[in-house]
């Protein structure tokens, strides 16, 4: 698998597009709609396991519990069993930066540096290069299946898989035609977002989505700064809150506060090499004062995850860190290219290639655990302007709508790094993609849905433990 875009600067743009015009010879568009699983293909609870062998024991019952919460719930924390399956089929070869974990989840409104509201992709923890597809496929399958969760009816289903790869491919064609510099600063501001909706959005629409920007505005760091930490005799500390939040002096009763300052040095040291000089000043006004581990998520869930809290100029300034550990990515056993020495750089440089906007504390580090062993993490800010799509709340009209955001969005990303001029060629102007993606779809749905009931099967036999309510 080539680098994204590594091709396109020595060809002319009608090259460019009939370079993607010919990959439709290796993989037909129509030939998206095929999935069907062989006798070879893994068993899903033992590729799920597989991943939990490298997670925290204590942790990875809470995992098992919230995938087995619905099989939308599973989808998210099953990015492992879905890349074995797509990587067993054919592509177009046509390679961007992938997101990787391209669910409907995983696209919400963000604050930028410049303290704008945009609308993008939020997780890429298993970001790598690979074929565009991959991530169109993970995208609309997640339609489906909330549909299907929602209890809306096939065509309901279909129609918001079909609105959101239509406006991927109308979107990607527009980027086709743009200056590349113009493709690198294109966003998805909120005023972009009213633009592309005004002629498709009721009046209820438009009201949800002024409070789901209202929301967003809320979930600063001052209002997680005053759900996660609380005044105690030795200063402002994190809030313990076991086993969902467990402070580092509760993790690591063997270690002097002196060893465990020692500790924390370290990681906020190697972390705060990555970042620019200017922020590296920034970063210097604050002091460490606490540090707890924390879980989140669903496909994380049993990843060392630990939370920050720095404070400035007093009680009152605090600045709220996440540093996540970063696995190999579920994509790198299906995809050649670039070994990344380092996950979390992997995760960083993914990341600034395809978010228009990324947290000016965005940055990596390499620690030698309290286990003796020796992990990649990423760092940025918790809860910095992050409005989070609710879809059970969704009728099947906001579905489909945000269904047309996310393709969209989805398509900008994949042109910062990709060849938008040979993916707009190879989609063409007509919607034989769309009618592909719609069939795949629903039958990765039905795919997705007996695996969910294998892990169900799995808990009840005792193959696996489950912890639920957390």
């Amino acid at each position: 698998m080539t680098a994204p875009g590594d091709f396109t600067a020595a060809l002319t743009p009608a090259e460019r597009a009939a370079y993607g015009r010919r990959a439709r010879r290796r993989l037909p568009r129509s030939g998206h709609g095929w999935f069907e699983t062989g006798a070879g293909r893994p068993d899903a609870v033992e590729v799920v396991e597989r991943q939990s062998a490298t997670r925290l024991p204590e942790l990875v019952p809470i995992r098992y519990g919230r995938m087995l919460e619905s099989p939308f719930r599973f989808y998210r924390g099953a990015a492992a069993v879905m890349a074995a399956d797509l990587g067993e089929l054919p592509n177009t070869g046509l390679t961007v930066q992938l997101c990787g974990d391209a669910h409907l989840m995983n696209f919400r409104l963000l604050a930028s540096p410049e303290r704008h509201l945009v609308f993008d992709i939020n997780d890429f923890d298993e970001t790598l290069a690979g074929p565009f597809e991959w991530d169109v496929k993970r995208l609309a399958a997640s339609f489906a299946i909330t549909g299907r969760a929602s209890g809306f009816s096939t065509g309901e289903q279909s129609d918001a898989v079909r609105a959101c790869v239509r406006a991927y491919r109308k979107r990607m064609r527009e980027l086709a035609g743009m200056r590349t510099l113009d493709v690198w600063y294109a966003q998805d501001d909120v005023d972009r977002m009213r633009e592309v909706l005004a002629s498709s959005m009721s009046r209820k629409a438009r009201r949800r989505a002024g409070e789901a920007t209202a929301r967003a505005r809320t979930r600063t760091q001052m209002r997680a700064f005053a759900k996660l930490t609380r005044v105690t005799a030795d200063g402002r500390r994190i809030t313990p809150d076991p086993p969902l939040v467990t402070p580092l002096r509760d993790l690591a009763q063997d270690l002097s506060a002196e060893e465990q300052a020692k500790e924390l040095g370290a990681l906020l040291e190697g972390y705060a090499r990555t970042l620019s000089s200017e922020r590296r000043h920034l970063l210097r006004h604050y002091r460490l004062v606490d540090m707890a581990r924390k879980v989140v998520g669903v496909g994380s869930v049993g990843t060392r995850c630990w939370i920050m809290l720095l404070l400035g100029r007093d009680d009152d300034d605090p600045l709220l860190l996440q540093a996540k550990e970063a696995q190999e990515s579920v994509l790198a056993a299906h995809l050649g290219g670039e070994r990344h020495g380092n996950q979390g750089r992997r995760v960083v440089t993914g990341q600034r290639l395809i978010q228009t906007s990324s947290d000016i504390f965005l940055g990596w580090t390499h620690v030698l655990g309290l286990d003796g062993h020796e992990r990649d993490f990423y760092v940025r800010q918790l809860w910095d302007w992050k409005g989070v799509v609710r879809p059970d709340t969704m009728d099947p009209d906001l579905l489909r709508l945000f269904g047309q955001l996310c393709g969209a969005g989805l398509a900008r990303a994949h042109a910062r790094s990709g060849d938008p001029i040979a993916i707009a060629a190879y989609l063409g102007g007509g919607d034989g993609f769309d009618r592909a993606l719609v069939e795949f779809a629903q039958v990765y749905a039905d795919r997705n849905e007996r695996d969910f009931e294998a892990l169900g099967a799995a808990a009840r036999s005792g193959r696996i433990r489950v912890a639920t309510g957390l």
